[in-house]
């Protein structure tokens, strides 16, 4: 019988945990996209930009949060 003061766990979206890390002061960093297929006409010098990592918006990290709520 489950106590009525107790509260449920929020569930983590899965996805979003392994597409986001937090960093040490409190952002997210994410991979920049277009580097999955058709490389071979993307220039050298542009997929060796998008291999590194990116900070995500401000406008985006209150999303992030609420689908990691224990990060």
């Amino acid at each position: 019988m489950q106590d009525i003061n107790t509260m449920q766990k929020i569930k983590t979206i899965r996805s979003v945990s392994k597409r986001f890390k937090k960093t040490a002061s409190g952002k997210f960093k994410r991979k920049k996209s277009n580097l999955q297929h058709i490389l071979t006409k993307k220039t050298t010098n542009y997929k060796r930009k998008i291999r590194s990592k990116a900070i995500v918006s401000k406008t985006d990290i209150s999303k992030i949060k609420i689908c990691l709520p224990y990060v």
